[in-house]
């Protein structure tokens, strides 16, 4: 009588920044035959270390991670290539009968690798100029009526008044002859042959909020400001690039550039992490969960392993 093998099991560990999400995987691999690997927008990049809250050198000698210091600041970086990326790091970890866990917070990381991601076209300069010049000569309103003509369903999701979005739906269609609400429903075949076990640290928010400020002065003190200060002094890097757009890097960049005093590039650095911490919140309220631990479970270990 044949046996049908076991789906694999993948670890997925969620959280908002500063949540303490590294520090349990550390402790899992340690309990356990594990891969880590990363899923966060920040650590992909080579030399912002402090500010994105790097595992040390140390630690990550203790508990390699993957998908951390692959790409140099100037790159960009897609959630496509991160769903392909960590397919095959999952692949590797199987094959070496490890256990996957992926760790992070940039949950629409999460979301490509488990749900698909549709394949939209790369933005088109000349066609993106061409709608400009419609929506300016037609107007907004007019643009979104099209749209509605065109790809319903987008239409329905997209607000009347957000001209990126508008304007990104009929560029996907002028570009590829299809609507992008099909193309995303073509995205829901990419299911993967995996049994994703989503665990989340959510503490409370006041905890965290506190937590968030002692670890940007951590950094501060460990040498953010000379980090910056030395990526700015490349020459090729500039404030808007993906990179410098993490949270802690935009604020101290500008504070390098006179736009602000030291004390009120701190608070700015601050109130962006939290506001990210709020996004992150945002999208676990809605995540299919399986485990969700606050800052006071005395065993995370344990009730992560059960769960697994």
């Amino acid at each position: 009588m044949s046996t049908t093998p076991a789906t694999p099991t993948v670890l997925c560990l969620m959280g908002p920044t500063a949540s303490g999400k590294t520090a349990l995987a550390m402790a899992l691999a340690n309990a356990q035959d594990c891969h880590v690997i990363s899923v966060d927008s920040a650590l992909i990049y080579r030399g912002m270390d402090i500010g994105t809250g790097k595992p040390s050198k140390q630690e990550q000698q203790q508990c390699p991670h993957a998908l951390m210091d692959i790409c140099d600041p100037l790159e960009s970086y897609s959630a496509a290539r991160f769903r392909a990326d960590a397919i095959n790091e999952i692949e590797w970890a199987l094959n070496q009968k490890k256990r996957p866990i992926l760790v992070g917070g940039t949950m629409l990381y999460f979301k490509a690798l488990i749900e698909g991601i549709a394949d939209l076209p790369d933005a088109d300069a000349s066609v993106r100029a061409a709608l400009e010049q419609e929506k300016e000569r037609d107007g907004l309103a007019a643009m979104h009526a099209r749209l509605a003509q065109l790809d319903a369903e987008s239409a329905a999701r997209i607000n009347i008044n957000d001209p990126q979005r508008i304007l990104r739906a009929l560029e996907v269609i002028t570009l590829t002859g299809q609507a992008m609400s099909a193309l995303w429903q073509q995205s829901k075949s990419q299911v993967l042959p995996y049994r994703f076990v989503q665990v989340a640290l959510i503490p409370d928010r006041a905890w965290l909020h506190e937590r968030i400020a002692q670890r940007f002065d951590q950094m501060l003190s460990a040498g953010l400001i000379d980090e910056v200060k030395s990526l700015k002094e490349r020459g090729d890097l500039y404030v808007d690039l993906p990179s410098m757009r993490c949270v802690g890097y935009r604020q101290v960049w500008e504070f390098l550039d006179g736009a602000c005093l030291e004390q009120e590039m701190r608070e700015r650095g601050i109130a962006a992490t939290r506001q990210l911490a709020k996004r992150q919140y945002t999208w676990l309220r809605r995540w299919p969960l399986d485990l969700i631990m606050d800052e006071k479970e005395p065993n995370p270990v344990g009730r992560v392993l059960k769960a697994v």
